[in-house]
């Protein structure tokens, strides 16, 4: 699908952030992505649907339980299943798992359309970043300046 990594902010033109910056910007793309996902996918929902689909997230094991006994009595032969056990290096019976499977297999069947919404929402946010990539790397360069100067009028720690 997509990998949120030093390739993708290359491609937004942030490659040049410093270390430690990449991953903290990093985290908050992937923060501000599942937010904005989260909130196109429940457009299309119910009520009943919302909810149960919270359940799956917040990992309710009789929910994720009932909805495999309903739509996917046979998962462990599924081939998304086998590859997300595979990345995961989980056992089969992993809580953790089945989750994410049935959260996958979940939007698969309630909202087919997930993986556009996805793709569209990260477009729009990266052309959201692009535009304003000269502020972000202005911002970070004075925040980066203001440290230093602060690191230079510090009194040097007497050493015994």
């Amino acid at each position: 699908m997509f990998q949120l990594d030093d390739k993708f902010l290359d491609d937004i033109g942030l490659g040049s952030l410093p270390n430690d910056q990449k991953r903290a910007f990093l985290q908050h793309i992937y923060e501000e992505l599942e937010l904005r996902v989260g909130t196109r996918l429940s457009d299309g929902l119910n009520d009943q649907q919302l909810e149960e689909f919270e359940k799956i997230i917040d990992r309710d094991q009789s929910v994720i339980e009932g909805w495999l006994n309903t739509h996917a009595q046979d998962y462990t032969n599924d081939e998304v299943f086998k590859r997300m056990q595979a990345a995961l290096k989980l056992d089969s019976s992993d809580p953790t798992l089945k989750a994410e499977y049935v959260a996958t297999k979940w939007l698969e069947v309630n909202r087919p359309d997930y993986r556009d919404v996805v793709k569209s929402v990260l477009e729009e946010l990266k052309a959201e970043i692009t535009s304003n990539r000269d502020s972000i790397l202005g911002s970070i360069a004075e925040n980066q300046a203001e440290g230093d100067a602060e690191f230079e009028q510090q009194p040097p720690t007497p050493t015994a």
